[in-house]
């Protein structure tokens, strides 16, 4: 299994947060510098968005190029043209840059519905999608997935994501009867896993073949204890280092590393660590969270 990081692990996230960021030089230079061998594209216009520009940034730091992230809002049958054009520009990117080995990382326009915000982490099933709702999200995912698969051969994977519609194990279960696996798989991220009350080990074992992308990520209980007693919402929970280094948290790594071998995955794990502005140094954790991965033999 090869390891790569991403760009939020720098604090880049798809979410218009306080506080000043680190170029995307700076980023690719301490991923190579603390031991990863690729990288996620992160928000859009982070780094170059031609392929001549963002080529040769990759290829003098012998970075590969992975995924790239993608939120739409898919309850919202008028936001699924927005959701293809979205899409179909990044993965034209990524296919200029890279081929076809990187994926279209698809999520729910996450943070943006007040209910599924304020409940990050404890989420209901009153809290849900109407049975119509699902069918318009399911729709809208297989359409985007569809588009950029025909367009330029990439294939798509859906991110369950707290704060999103996706979130519980029960709702990524909803999601991917509704999707045809052929076309769409599952970004399992372990962290969002924990932090949404499900067993990342379990969820490898149950959704099995359709793990095509893998996200590392740690997740916090004390913290997760407090945001549930507190009544956190997301981005407090985020602030407040839901998100811990890898080995610090709930999240069994060892035996996430035992189900994906059952499984036969062999492919990247992306490490993931959503470091803001403010809370440490980005580099050093990254050096933390590589360091502890050896330890696994990764």
């Amino acid at each position: 299994m090869n390891i790569a990081n991403a760009p939020c692990s720098w604090g880049v996230l798809e979410f218009d947060l306080e506080g000043d960021v680190a170029t995307y030089a700076r980023v690719l230079d301490e991923m190579k510098e603390t031991g990863y061998a690729a990288t996620e594209l992160g928000d859009w216009g982070f780094m170059p968005t031609t392929p001549e520009q963002l080529r040769p940034e990759l290829a003098t730091r012998g970075l590969a190029l992975l995924g790239a992230f993608v939120p739409v809002a898919f309850a919202d049958a008028s936001s699924h043209p927005g959701g293809v054009a979205t899409a179909l520009r990044t993965a034209r990117l990524l296919a200029g840059t890279a081929g076809t080995k990187p994926f279209i990382v698809l999520a729910d326009d996450n943070g943006k519905n007040p209910v599924r915000t304020k409940n990050a982490g404890r989420i209901r099933p009153e809290h849900g999608l109407s049975e119509s709702q699902w069918r318009t999200f399911a729709e809208g995912v297989t359409l985007v997935a569809r588009a950029v698969l025909d367009e330029t051969g990439l294939r798509t994977v859906f991110h369950h994501h707290c704060a999103g519609f996706v979130e519980t194990p029960a709702e990524i279960d909803r999601l991917l009867a509704r999707t045809d696996p052929r076309l769409v798989g599952l970004c399992l991220d372990t962290g969002h896993c924990a932090f949404a009350g499900g067993d990342p080990v379990a969820a490898i074992r149950t959704w099995g073949t359709r793990i095509w992308h893998m996200h590392f990520k740690d997740c916090d209980p004390r913290v997760a204890d407090e945001s549930r007693n507190n009544g956190w919402d997301y981005f407090e929970s985020v602030r407040k280092g839901i998100f811990c280094e890898l080995g610090k948290g709930a999240v069994d790594f060892p035996g996430v590393l035992s189900a994906l071998r059952e499984i036969g995955f062999d492919d990247w794990a992306v490490v993931e660590q959503d470091v803001l502005p403010g809370m440490g140094s980005p580099r050093e954790c990254a050096r933390r969270n590589r360091a502890y991965l050896r330890t696994l033999g990764l």
